[in-house]
């Protein structure tokens, strides 16, 4: 209830300042509309630097999170109240974390308060605050006007592979700020190669679920069809983990994917389930 109440008070704030392709824990954009703007960009540009950032989460630094607070929130007991959650989460993550030190350290540096518990209100939010002057970077400074990001996942797109070469340079300088860094394989490439991206691949006129969450979901699927046939769920259960994926990879172009497993799941056992129609489950064919 505090972190809810703290983020009811301070996100409006924070709010007008966030650019618009910044998708992660925001009213009105999310998951879906993250992978329909990557796809439009897709479409309009021919090669893209996807990129993200090594151990964000445990590598949020408690300092650099508390000035970019404090520039919006001048009320003492609110700052009161985020330096009492900060020091709760510190070294919460440490296991986490591999220690990296940027120029300017010293060997105390290992002991900077940083992390954030993934799992908290306030971390999803603070962590969208904490990027927010590296979008206005990379929009403002290099003026890349083809940039998204979602939580520490985010991509760039132009027509001129030099010039996304450049930016990843600058952007590695400017993440050092914060004390981030991304991953070493991120480099330009065709667009038309796919980009993996929240789950799926997206390329210019299709969509594909990656391959590791369908294997995911099918064993999934298996054990909650072994639930349901002890009687350790009811249907209501199993209808209701199965219409969310559904909702979620039909975002994708998954109907050949959904028709496969279900068909190889439910046919066999169709005189064991009740007869009742799974909305966006494929019909079984005629025998």
């Amino acid at each position: 209830m505090v972190h809810h109440a703290l983020c009811n008070l301070i996100e409006p704030i924070f709010e007008r300042s966030f650019i618009a392709d910044s998708y992660a824990n925001r009213v009105g954009k999310g998951t879906h509309r993250a992978l329909d703007r990557c796809q439009q960009f897709t479409r309009r540009y021919r090669y893209v630097l996807q990129c993200d950032i090594v151990q964000f989460f445990p590598a949020i630094d408690h300092a650099i999170l508390r000035r970019t607070l404090a520039r919006k929130v001048d009320d003492p007991n609110v700052l009161w109240l985020i330096d009492r959650i900060l020091e709760s989460g510190a070294g919460v993550l440490a296991e986490e974390y591999r220690m990296v030190y940027f120029p300017g350290d010293d060997l105390f540096a290992v002991n900077r308060p940083r992390g954030l518990p993934i799992g908290n209100l306030t971390s999803q939010f603070w962590a969208n605050c904490y990027l927010n002057p590296f979008d206005h970077f990379i929009k403002r400074e290099l003026r890349c006007s083809a940039y998204l990001r979602y939580v520490d996942d985010f991509v760039l797109f132009a027509d001129d592979k030099k010039r996304l070469w450049d930016w990843r340079t600058l952007l590695i300088e400017r993440l050092a700020r914060f004390r981030l860094t991304v991953h070493a394989g991120a480099h330009p490439r065709p667009v038309t190669e796919g980009i993996p991206f929240l789950g799926f691949v997206v390329y210019p006129r299709r969509r594909r679920l990656k391959r590791r969450k369908g294997i995911v979901f099918r064993r999934k699927f298996r054990r909650l069809l072994v639930a349901y046939r002890r009687g350790l769920i009811d249907f209501q259960g199993l209808d209701a983990s199965v219409q969310g994926w559904i909702n979620h990879v039909r975002y994708g172009n998954t109907w050949g994917l959904r028709a496969a497993l279900f068909a190889a799941h439910l046919i066999p056992a169709r005189r064991s389930l009740p007869q009742v129609e799974l909305s966006g489950v494929p019909p079984p064919a005629p025998d």
